[in-house]
């Protein structure tokens, strides 16, 4: 009986000699069961030393001359392809994402089919082999990533017979070779974007309101922590808040004890995530007696319905349209191009929209 680091070493030499190697030979020459050949694949793959292909295992890199990528041009090739695209909602944050997606399928007269998993443990999985049943090229998903299942679904989709493009998602730290191309959002720079612009304006005690559900929630937590830190201002838990959605029930009271707490602390400015939690903000403010942004500077990050607050709230734009439009341009590339295409992570920046609700000058 071998140890799991012999048999490990075993299976990478049969690769190494062999090239391509199929999993029922393993369970063959190591005499264990076809979990055990499993398990030890997935710890070599999760490391980068193989590379998983239907029913077998190959080398992570080949060696040898490559053919030069030709440059891609969206015309003929892609005329008639088509994408699956799976997202999580249709209602909040990812129109924009898809509405951009389309644009660029559009104009390689390609077609794009999408369908909805709602945040609901296993329908990533469900979704996605419905499409690829369906005969789609190439997937653009936003799948779960954390936790014991997103490590399983990544590494399942990394194994599927098409491409596959995240889009608003990173493989996490535990597959740090997982060659699958991503399109996100800098949220943690977007955040760092506004807390810069509160301190120009005179403002050192900003506090950080979070709602409670959101995924990006972390990034946020993350630049507005680092870009405190960098600055030498204060950035303690006390001035970290996480807020139910804004209209559920008790959120008046909730987000005024959030106002009052931020007037003992000291607090003079909040960014606020996202739009819906920002107006709420102000408007229980202003019951409060508190002005903005004469006594209280508010930015919301999101920037969907910003503009509409009374007053028109400054904000930070993820651009989810350009988003969708690249995740796709990937998609397009990753399906048509010929030779080999290196593994692609893009990453845009939001923009920062300077109106009334932070004292400062509108663009």
């Amino acid at each position: 009986m071998f140890l799991p680091s012999e048999r490990q070493e075993r299976i990478l030499t049969a690769v190494r000699q062999h090239g391509t190697v199929r999993l029922s030979e393993l369970v063959d020459q190591l005499n264990v069961s076809a979990v055990t050949i499993r398990r030890d694949v997935t710890a070599l793959a999760d490391r980068g030393l193989l590379r998983r292909v239907h029913g077998g295992i190959t080398l992570s890199h080949r060696t040898g001359r490559e053919p030069e990528p030709q440059r891609t041009t969206f015309g003929p090739t892609t005329a008639g392809i088509l994408l699956g695209m799976v997202v999580p909602s249709v209602e909040y944050y990812w129109p924009q994402v898809i509405q951009g997606a389309q644009t660029a399928v559009n104009a390689a007269d390609g077609r794009l089919v999408m369908r909805v998993s709602s945040y609901e443990p296993g329908e990533d999985r469900r979704q996605i082999t419905a499409l690829l049943e369906r005969g789609v090229r190439t997937l653009l998903v936003a799948p779960v990533v954390t936790g014991a299942y997103g490590l399983d679904l990544l590494r399942w989709l990394a194994a599927r017979p098409v491409p596959v493009i995240l889009i608003e998602r990173q493989p996490p730290p535990e597959l740090p070779t997982l060659a699958l191309d991503a399109a996100t959002t800098a949220h943690a720079i977007g955040a760092g974007l506004a807390v810069r612009h509160l301190v120009t304006l005179g403002h050192r005690d900003i506090a950080l309101v979070l709602s409670r559900q959101s995924p990006t929630s972390r990034a946020l937590r993350q630049g507005w922590h680092d870009t405190l830190t960098e600055l030498g201002l204060p950035h303690p838990d006390s001035r970290l808040f996480e807020l139910a959605v804004y209209g559920t029930p008790g959120w008046a009271t909730t987000y005024d004890t959030v106002l009052r707490r931020c007037r003992e602390l000291g607090a003079t400015a909040l960014l606020v995530h996202s739009d819906r939690e920002a107006i709420g903000m102000v408007e229980r403010a202003r019951d409060l007696g508190i002005t903005v942004p004469d006594e209280l500077a508010v930015i919301s990050y999101d920037d969907e319905v910003a503009a509409t607050s009374d007053p028109p709230l400054t904000a930070v734009r993820p651009q989810k349209h350009r988003l969708g439009q690249l995740a796709a341009e990937l998609a397009l590339a990753r399906a048509t191009e010929v030779g080999r295409r290196p593994v692609h992570r893009v990453q845009l920046w939001p923009t920062l929209e300077v109106r009334e609700s932070c004292g400062g000058q509108p663009d």
